[in-house]
């Protein structure tokens, strides 16, 4: 809430707005939405290069702009970042900032989506400066709305870093799973063994059978159980536990199911598990 009240008072002073995404439906903050107002709207959508090329990319809702696909943080999307905001701020209504020749943008989007890396990258690109934000591969990096970044000087353009914001109540169960696989919530706080639960099922789903090979399998699993049994069994991870018997405690070393369900995400988040489209 207090994440989405400083984002209220900083879009009075946005001439534009960028919103990164991982997912198309599911990275939506409906409370964004709402506090968009009229202010002209850029989407892009990132890490496109994992999405499965068979499935027919879903309107992701782009507003009033465009939408932009990055594949990684080498694509040229950060090159047409600025020409397109540019546009669309010279073609539409500044209101109380119509004689100020500085851009300001707002950069938006759900937790752990790669809003600082953006900037960052923006800032390299035209300026040839180095980082200005904290980025991270967790969520919650950036606490608060930041002051001004300027990553353009032709035209001089500035971009506020903002906190991801994620809406308090998740409209369904998958929804919030889909946001939990992308990162955007901590995986501890959903519990790794579930999000792999639910991972194992996509993949099912969708015939993605890529994790059979990966993992040496013989065949797809139903269940999750006896794909981390093997992970864990095949990647050697294993934990020691203190067991108290008759005569003391004995340590005794068990499979460790944890490890082995989030060895299981983080190869699907790097892609070694095939190209995976979840909305």
């Amino acid at each position: 809430a207090a994440g989405l009240r400083q984002m209220r008072l900083a879009l009075r002073r946005a001439d534009c707005l960028v919103e990164r995404r991982h997912i198309a439906l599911s990275g939506r903050n409906p409370a964004l939405q709402e506090a968009l107002g009229i202010r002209p709207h850029v989407l892009v959508l990132n890490k496109v290069d994992l999405a499965d090329p068979r499935r027919q990319p879903v309107s992701a809702g782009a507003g009033q702009g465009g939408c932009l696909w990055q594949c990684h943080s080498d694509s040229p999307v950060p090159l047409q970042v600025v020409p397109m905001v540019a546009r669309l701020v010279a073609d539409g209504p500044r209101y109380h900032r119509a004689e100020s020749s500085e851009h300001n943008i707002l950069v938006i989007g759900v937790p752990n989506v790669g809003k600082s890396s953006l900037i960052n990258s923006l800032r390299r690109l035209h300026l040839k400066k180095g980082k200005a934000t904290a980025v991270g591969g967790e969520p919650g990096i950036t606490k608060a709305v930041l002051s001004r970044i300027q990553v353009c000087e032709k035209p001089r353009m500035y971009l506020v870093d903002t906190p991801g914001v994620l809406p308090p109540r998740l409209g369904d169960v998958e929804t919030g799973m889909k946001l939990a696989l992308c990162g955007a919530i901590r995986d501890h706080l959903v519990g790794e063994d579930v999000m792999a639960d639910y991972l194992l099922y996509t993949l099912n789903k969708q015939q993605q059978f890529r994790y059979v090979q990966h993992y040496g399998l013989g065949q797809p699993c139903d269940h999750i159980e006896p794909l981390l049994k093997h992970v864990a069994l095949s990647q050697g991870r294993t934990q020691k536990v203190k067991v108290l018997t008759g005569t003391g405690n004995v340590n005794m070393m068990m499979l460790n199911y944890p490890a082995a369900a989030y060895a299981f995400l983080r190869d699907f988040r790097a892609g070694r598990l095939g190209r995976v489209t979840l909305d």
